[in-house]
C-alpha cells in the first residue's frame, strides 16, 4: 500500500523537535489532496524523513493521535483520520509550520482577488507602496459544510503574480509563499484579539449580528525586515480557541 508523502521543513534548534515535527505533519495532512493515501509511514521512515529520533518521531504522533488526526493500529500501521474534526484548538510556539498548520485543513472559497489601495490601518506596514493584492476566502468544515472563519489576506503586488487561486484553495497563504512562490519566511507576528461580529462577517459566519469572533492578524517578514503579507483572519469564537505556550529554557 502507498503511504502518504508529507512535506520537508528545516527544524530551528531552538523550538521542541517534536512540536514542530507534529506542526509540519499536521499541515501536510489537512493540505493533503482528496486521493491522497491515508497510510502514514512508518515511525522510523517518518523519522528518517524529518531527521529526528523515533522518540521525537512518537511524541510528535502521539500529539496528532490525541488530536484525533490519525488512528494507530498494532501490526497494521498508522492511518489519516479522513473524517477528523478539523475546527480544533491552536497551538502557537513561534514556528513557521504551526501557522501553516493554523491556516490549514478547511474547505476554501476564493471570494475574491485583484489589486487595491494600501488600507490606511496598513500603510506603517508598506510604507513603499500605494497598492496591494488583496485576496479574501471563506473557509469551512470539510465534513458538515459549517462556515468556520473568513480571511483577507494583503500582499505584495510582485509576490501576487506567482500566487495562483488554486493554491489559496489547497493551502494557506502562508504555505504558498514559503513553498510555492520561494521567499525566505524570518518571522510571523500574531495578534489575536476578542471582536463583535460584523454584518459581513455574521453573514459568512452563519452568526448573530455582534456574537463573539476571533480576530487574527498575521503579518509575515522576509529576511531584509520587509512585510510580505498581512492576514487578517475572523475566526468564529464557538469553534476556535488560541494557546500560546512559551518554553522557559
Amino acid at each position: 500500500m502507498t503511504a502518504f508523502a508529507p512535506d520537508s521543513i528545516v527544524l530551528n534548534r531552538k523550538l521542541p523537535l517534536w512540536y514542530q515535527v507534529s506542526q509540519s505533519l499536521r499541515a501536510s495532512i489537512l493540505g493533503r489532496t482528496p486521493d491522497a493515501p491515508l497510510r502514514l509511514p512508518t515511525e522510523e521512515q517518518l523519522a528518517g524523513h524529518y531527521g529526528v529520533s523515533v522518540l521525537t518521531m512518537r511524541q510528535a504522533l502521539k500529539e496528532l493521535e490525541d488530536e484525533g488526526l490519525i488512528t494507530r493500529h498494532r501490526r497494521r500501521g498508522t492511518f489519516i483520520e479522513p473524517s477528523a474534526q478539523r475546527g480544533s484548538p491552536v497551538r502557537l510556539l513561534g514556528s513557521v509550520d504551526a501557522i501553516v498548520a493554523q491556516q490549514s485543513g478547511m474547505s476554501t472559497q476564493l471570494l475574491g482577488h485583484g489589486m487595491a489601495p494600501v488600507p490606511g490601518e496598513l500603510t506603517e506596514h508598506f510604507p513603499d507602496l500605494t497598492e496591494v493584492a488583496t485576496y479574501h476566502r471563506l473557509r469551512s468544515d470539510e465534513k458538515t459544510g459549517e462556515p468556520t472563519n473568513h480571511a483577507h489576506n494583503f500582499i505584495r503586488p510582485e509576490l501576487a503574480d506567482r500566487v495562483e487561486p488554486d493554491d489559496l484553495a489547497r493551502w494557506p497563504m502562508t504555505k504558498v509563499l514559503r513553498d510555492v512562490v520561494g521567499v525566505r519566511i524570518s518571522r510571523i507576528t500574531d495578534t489575536v484579539e476578542a471582536t463583535l461580529a460584523d454584518p459581513e462577517t455574521a453573514r459568512l459566519l452563519e452568526v448573530p449580528l455582534l456574537s463573539p469572533i476571533l480576530h487574527y492578524t498575521g503579518i509575515t517578514y522576509d529576511e531584509d525586515g520587509r512585510a510580505l503579507d498581512v492576514a487578517r483572519i475572523h475566526y468564529r469564537g464557538d469553534r476556535f480557541s488560541f494557546t500560546v505556550t512559551l518554553d522557559a529554557t
